[in-house]
């Protein structure tokens, strides 16, 4: 099976920026898109932002123009450079990853437990 963990969440205040990343590990043949999500407890989960293997990416109106993904597919890790963070950002981020874990298994998606990001002054 695949094993995503993200890191990077932290205590920022308004204005400030950060990077979030996320790695996939394990029974890996292949992966198709990956992207972040965002939720905390009693609150939908929210999409943020996609990268496909080929390195197109999509982004919430949300967070267009603040988010950039990145994706490096020698390491199976994304990242997600956060800027000009607003309270509004606070959150559990979740990457998903979509992905085979052996050339006859069916693509299934994967997710992280999550890497909390407080903005606050």
């Amino acid at each position: 099976q695949v094993q995503l963990v993200e890191s990077g969440g932290c205590f920022v205040q308004p204005g400030e920026s950060l990077t979030l990343s996320c790695a996939a590990s394990g029974s890996i043949f292949i992966i198709y898109d990956m992207g972040w999500y965002r939720q905390v407890p009693g609150k939908q989960r929210e999409f943020v932002a996609t990268v496909t293997s080929g390195g197109a990416t999509n982004y919430a109106d949300s967070v267009k123009g603040r988010f950039t993904i990145s994706r490096d597919n020698a390491k199976n890790t994304i990242y997600l450079q956060l800027t000009g963070l607003k309270s509004d950002d606070t959150d559990v981020y979740h990457c998903k990853a979509a992905a085979q874990h052996s050339w006859y298994a069916p693509s299934s998606d994967y997710w992280g437990k999550g890497t909390h990001v407080t903005v606050s002054s």
